[in-house]
């Protein structure tokens, strides 16, 4: 892993520049200048490079020194290095990047549970992202989702059937990839039903309290304001849901999204506080 390394948009997420702002909004904002972004559809094979194109390129560093100071003395001034060191960790652990082929199927979005269905469907997934990783090209490439999940419920058994895909790519319909296919839909088929994947539905059981999601919604929002960080930097939707069906080892729950938000999502929870509204501001009040 690259060491030290630093997110220019996680710091201005935490440093309050709110969660949209890409780096030329941020060199608009703190370095003072714009970038040309003219160049960013032309050729970048030919050569030599135009000047336009190097300016370019250069654009996309040169200023970074300048907005990674002014972020650093935002975060001292607010004690929030820490924030970002927390986030930064989770960036620089390879775990973080790594996709076991064996459980690449999880991804998927079938909408059938048949056991030789998703036998099949792992089987491919684990042809795709070893083929992908071998040749350091995003899975996309092999084929997508959708042509995937196509095969697992049509089977084709020769290259001939291939040729009949609808979602299939024309290069996977030939060579390695298409051996890989039929080779993947032939484990799959011998696959003994005792070693059929089954899909984790645990969350399909979560007991929601919508009513308790919706304030659990409006304190994110009003945290999120008061603390001057993205929304989206503290907790998701789903971490929202999580919380409000009893569920507490949700990352919104620990370290500095705790100081944040968790905390006091806990106690609305446990009824000890609630919400109130005064003019444009949400606070809390003790039960």
């Amino acid at each position: 892993m690259p060491a030290p390394l630093y997110d220019t948009q996680v710091a201005a997420m935490v440093a309050g520049f709110g969660e949209q702002e890409g780096y030329e909004t941020l060199v608009r904002k703190i370095a003072k200048s714009g970038l040309d972004k003219t160049s960013r559809v032309t050729d970048w094979s030919r050569r030599p490079l135009s000047d336009a194109q190097k300016a370019y390129a250069l654009g996309d560093v040169t200023h970074l020194r300048v907005i990674y100071e002014h972020l650093e003395g935002v975060l001292e001034q607010t004690g929030r290095r820490p924030w970002v060191e927390e986030e930064l960790a989770t960036l620089t652990d390879p775990d973080t990047y790594r996709n076991d082929p064996n459980e690449s199927w999880r991804r998927l979005k079938p909408r059938t549970q048949s056991g030789r269905f998703l036998a099949i469907a792992r089987e491919l997934a684990r042809f795709r992202e070893t083929y992908a990783q071998a040749r350091n090209v995003p899975r996309s490439r092999v084929f997508k989702d959708d042509a995937l999940l196509e095969l697992a419920s049509e089977k084709p058994k020769t290259v001939a059937d291939l040729g009949r895909s609808r979602l299939l790519l024309r290069e996977a319909r030939k060579g390695d990839i298409a051996e890989g296919i039929l080779e993947a839909i032939r484990v799959g088929m011998a696959t003994d039903p005792s070693d059929f994947p089954r899909i984790d539905r645990s969350r399909d059981k979560l007991q929601v309290n919508p009513a308790l999601a919706d304030l659990l919604r409006v304190l994110l929002k009003a945290k999120s304001e008061d603390a001057g960080v993205a929304q989206k930097l503290i907790a998701s939707a789903a971490d929202l849901d999580e919380i409000a069906a009893g569920e507490r080892g949700v990352p919104a729950l620990r370290g500095w999204r705790k100081k944040v938000f968790g905390g006091d999502a806990l106690r609305l929870c446990d009824g000890q506080v609630a919400l109130t509204a005064r003019g444009q501001k949400v606070g809390l009040v003790e039960l």
